[in-house]
């Protein structure tokens, strides 16, 4: 059953002193929640860890620590070695076929086929770097570090160490402004202040952002590609750089080699060009819904870590086929809680996750995935609106959004 809530995708930007006010109550002004009931015979019998002796569940830390424990005790932190030794190989294989394809197909423009396929495979190898990078594969923190770097740079073509670095800040400060590397304006604007800022065509473009958000990303296989590039020959600390270096370099310089020489230029250039248009639209897609139009929490702000991990975090409801296009993503609540849990255990947590977060009235945000991208839509589109502003806004019109 949903909470009384404002509609998605309309939620304001939280001040720090209302933060401290209304949490753990259940009358957030800005989180949304679409949280579907899971049929009473469907659930199964959870047992909730005591918290220890002296605590209470009122304590942040201690709730926290009951469901990590109870988590843990249902043995959803076992890795599953066997799981990731399947998808590893069945992408193997799958990018062997569109090998050969290419080889059979030679001069052909059924050859752009290939290449989107070859777009979404490598997305899904990106996912299970992202997923060595979370210590979800294997024990040893080592192992982990080896197959998410061969995974991020041999394959996918992206710098582990910018990776690691961007992502881990935000896991640590999900949607939280000057600490989470992903809300940081880049193209789009994702708070008002950033998109007041926005001069001449950028404001134009920044008005309009929510519209043009999905057709844009068929640049950000490139801008991920650039990204990498930029961090390895930077002047920033980067973990093993001479080792990404030769990979990064041996990786693209292979692959753009093997395309131009075996297809005429043009085809060639069609080539790269479908191959990364999928690539930057499927990773953008995946990731987009997890966090944009949650609520946006100051710098300054005091939140648990528990609360700080569900309230900004938005899952996506669906069955296999919705975990395997999102790579594990469609349960980010989860994933935020207990980020080195393997992608199989992942509903299983959330059935006891929603149950905690409901005992302790705290909101938990869940919907499809055309309401997830519609609210990403709406969201941007009202970002967007403040393009160009002077400094000085009244207060009134400010809060009815005019």
């Amino acid at each position: 059953m949903s909470s009384p809530s404002i509609p998605l995708g309309m939620q304001p930007r939280i001040p720090a002193a209302k933060v401290a006010a209304s949490i753990p109550a259940p009358s957030i002004p800005s989180v949304s929640t679409a949280s579907a009931s899971v049929p009473a015979a469907a659930k199964p019998v959870v047992t909730f860890t005591r918290t220890k002796p002296g605590g209470n569940r009122v304590n942040p830390t201690t709730e926290y620590s009951a469901l990590l424990r109870t988590v843990r005790d249902a043995g959803l932190l076992r890795r599953a070695r066997t799981y990731y030794y399947v998808m590893f190989a069945s992408l193997v294989v799958a990018l062997a076929g569109v090998g050969a394809g290419f080889v059979l197909l030679g001069d052909s423009w059924f050859q752009l086929i290939l290449a989107g396929a070859l777009g979404i495979i490598l997305t899904q190898f990106a996912f299970l770097a992202h997923e060595a990078s979370h210590r979800q594969v294997f024990e040893s923190g080592k192992a982990n570090d080896l197959a998410g770097r061969m995974l991020a740079n041999l394959f996918v073509g992206i710098s582990y160490s910018w990776w690691m670095n961007k992502h881990s800040r935000h896991h640590a400060n999900p949607n939280i402004l000057g600490k989470d590397p992903d809300i940081d304006r880049d193209v789009v604007s994702f708070t008002e202040d950033q998109a007041g800022e926005t001069r001449g065509i950028y404001a134009w473009f920044t008005k309009r952002q929510g519209k043009f958000f999905f057709p844009i990303l068929v640049l950000e296989g490139l801008n991920l590609h650039v990204h990498g590039f930029r961090t390895v020959f930077g002047r920033g600390k980067v973990d093993k750089r001479t080792i990404e270096i030769v990979m990064l370099v041996a990786r693209i310089g292979a692959y753009v080699a093997v395309i131009f020489l075996m297809l005429p230029l043009g085809m060639a250039f069609a080539f790269i060009g479908v191959q990364l248009a999928v690539f930057g639209v499927y990773m953008g897609s995946s990731f987009a819904p997890n966090h944009i139009g949650m609520p946006i929490l100051p710098r300054d702000s005091k939140v648990d870590f528990l609360r700080r991990q569900v309230l900004t975090s938005r899952n996506v409801s669906g069955g296999w086929f919705i975990n395997w296009f999102m790579g594990g993503l469609n349960f980010q609540v989860e994933h935020h809680l207990f980020p080195n849990m393997a992608r199989p255990h992942l509903r299983a947590a959330q059935v006891i996750a929603r149950e905690y977060c409901d005992t302790h009235t705290i909101l938990y945000t869940e919907t499809t995935l055309p309401e997830a991208y519609a609210t990403v839509v709406r969201y941007m589109n009202r970002v967007g609106l403040a393009a160009g502003r002077d400094g000085f806004q009244c207060p009134a019109a400010s809060a009815y959004g005019r």
